[in-house]
C-alpha cells in the first residue's frame, strides 16, 4: 500500500462524500422489491439492508406497504473515511479493533481489542499494537515492535505541517505512553509505562519520565527482558 502525506489525506477527507452507514433489520413482502445500491440479505419476509442512511430512509419510506417492520442501528454519522476492510492483511486482528481505511499492516503483526488506528497509519510486520492503543493519523511504528496497552502515538493530519512520529525497528513501548507529534524514536528503544516522549529518543535508549529523559542505554539484561514472543505472531 503507498503511503500517503498529509495533503492527500486533507483532499480525501475534504472530497469524499459524507456518509451514514447503517444497517436496517426488515421484516414484511420482501419479495420482488428493488433496494437500488443497498446490499440486501435476506428471504421473502425477512433480511437485512446495508449502506448509507440517506438510502435506507428512501427505501424504507418507498417500500412502506410491504415492510411490517424494521429496526435501524446507524454506526457513524457523517463519516468521511470508511472502515478498513480487514481481510486484506495478513495479520491477526481481534474483535473491537478500529482501523480506518489507506492503513498499511505488515504481515504476522497483530492488533489486539480496542485499538485504533487512524488512516495513513504504518505499522510494520511482527508488530503488536496491544489493547486500546491509539496510532494517530500517518504514525509509522516498525518492524517486531510491542506498542504496549493504552500508549498513544500522536497523529499529525492536523495540524498539516507536523511531521509523523517515526517508531524504528524492535522498539518497546510501555503502557500508557504517549509519543507526541515529530518524535523519532531509534532501534532498538524501549520507552517505560507512563512515560510522555517529547523529544527524539536515540537508538537503544531507555526512556522515562514526563517529559521522558534517558535513564541508560539498553544492555542484555534490557534486552532479554522486552524479546517479544514469536508464538503470538504466527498465523
Amino acid at each position: 500500500m503507498t503511503e500517503m502525506n498529509t495533503e492527500e489525506i486533507i483532499r480525501l477527507i475534504k472530497e469524499s462524500k459524507k456518509k451514514t452507514p447503517a444497517r436496517a433489520f426488515i421484516a414484511g413482502d420482501l419479495r420482488g422489491l428493488d433496494w437500488g445500491e443497498l446490499s440486501f440479505v435476506g428471504g421473502a419476509d425477512f433480511g437485512t439492508l446495508q449502506g448509507d442512511w440517506a438510502v435506507i430512509g428512501e427505501m424504507l419510506e418507498k417500500h412502506a406497504p410491504r415492510i411490517t417492520a424494521s429496526s435501524v442501528e446507524v454506526y457513524a454519522r457523517n463519516s468521511a473515511v470508511p472502515m478498513a476492510d480487514l481481510r486484506q492483511y495478513a495479520a491477526r486482528i481481534e474483535p473491537g479493533a478500529i482501523i480506518r481505511e489507506k492503513v498499511s499492516i505488515g504481515r504476522n503483526a497483530v492488533v489486539m481489542m480496542g485499538a485504533v488506528i487512524n488512516i495513513g497509519a504504518v505499522i510494520g510486520e511482527e508488530t503488536m499494537i496491544d489493547m486500546n492503543c491509539v496510532l494517530g493519523g500517518r504514525a509509522r511504528i516498525g518492524a517486531r515492535c510491542h506498542i504496549g496497552a493504552g500508549a498513544v502515538i500522536a497523529g499529525v493530519v492536523e495540524p498539516a505541517s507536523a511531521v509523523p512520529v517515526v517508531i524504528g525497528d524492535n522498539v518497546l513501548v510501555g503502557a500508557n505512553a504517549v509519543v507526541i507529534e515529530g518524535v523519532q524514536v531509534g532501534a532498538d528503544a524501549v520507552i517505560a509505562a507512563g512515560a510522555v516522549v517529547t523529544r527524539d529518543v536515540p537508538p537503544k535508549a531507555v526512556v522515562a519520565g514526563s517529559p521522558a529523559k534517558i535513564v541508560k542505554m539498553a544492555d542484555d539484561k534490557t534486552v532479554s527482558k522486552t524479546q517479544i514472543v514469536e508464538d503470538l505472531r504466527n498465523l
